[in-house]
């Protein structure tokens, strides 16, 4: 994804200015692609740290997390959480409860991200048509008084 926009980007008239003006491979990148391309990258990195959530936990769950003195919510499913299920649930459910909240968390801050970060993915419902004067061609009806 990240390739994808960062070759859209070498697309752009700008960047065959800067190398008719001479600018070196490093500065290209360094200029004009990489403040381009942070964005997605910013997004993406937010949206597979659920992923990686998820990961580390069912590893943990299935014994090849973490070792057993530090704490992971996949151990604490897999250990007193099995164990102790019909008699305490809580010991179960608080993990999974952490997981789920986390992952949730995260992907909805990499989509917030995507949204505040690249305007051609907004909703269009955020976007109102103008008219050649600059006025609102849907204006919003007023509240009643």
């Amino acid at each position: 994804m990240i390739r994808g926009a960062a070759l859209s980007v070498m697309q752009n008239p700008y960047m065959e200015a800067a190398r008719a003006m001479g600018s070196g491979h490093l500065r290209i990148v360094l200029r004009y692609v990489l403040p381009n391309v942070m964005a997605t990258v910013i997004v993406l990195a937010t949206i597979g740290l659920g992923a990686v959530i998820l990961a580390e936990s069912s590893l943990s769950f299935l014994g090849f997390g973490v070792p057993p003195p530090y704490p992971s919510w996949g151990a604490m499913l897999s250990g007193s959480g099995r164990s102790y299920m019909f008699r305490a649930p809580w010991m179960a459910l608080w993990p999974g409860l952490g997981i789920s909240l986390a992952v949730f968390g995260f992907n909805m801050l990499g989509d917030a991200l995507r949204d505040v970060l690249d305007p051609a993915c907004a909703a269009p419902a955020a976007r109102t048509p103008l008219t050649s004067s600059g006025r609102q061609l849907y204006p919003r009806p007023k509240p009643p008084a």
